[in-house]
């Protein structure tokens, strides 16, 4: 349980640096952001906690593949919000659509017979 606690404190804290940082320097903070943060920090607990290296290669390849969906994000949002909608819209929505864009592309990777999920 104390591990768990930890873990969950890193985490936050990196993200409220992250934030506090985006207050400052929008380009700093999305550098910052830009490092696969969530994903270092997954793979570190995961081959802390297993010492499978098989996993961190999975992990590795599945969010490599999980990035092409992931940038649609980054493309509605600015694009809804250029249009005037609240950010409490724009975010929905943005989040709705990206979602729908991954159960695309899980589909078609489906469809060409990737087994990773």
């Amino acid at each position: 349980m104390i591990y768990f606690l930890i873990k969950t404190l890193i985490t936050a804290i990196v993200v409220v640096i992250v934030a506090e940082i985006a207050k400052r320097s929008s380009l700093l903070a999305g550098l910052i952001v830009s490092i696969p943060l969530t994903t270092f920090l997954a793979m570190v607990w995961l081959y802390w906690e297993t010492k499978d290296t098989k996993k961190i290669i999975d992990l590795s390849n599945s969010t490599l593949l999980m990035v092409i969906p992931s940038l649609t994000f980054f493309v509605f949002l600015p694009l809804l919000l250029k249009f005037n909608l609240s950010f409490i819209i724009s975010m929905t929505s943005s989040v709705i659509l990206t979602a729908i864009c991954y159960w695309l592309f899980v589909s078609l990777l489906g469809k060409f017979g990737y087994a990773g999920f």
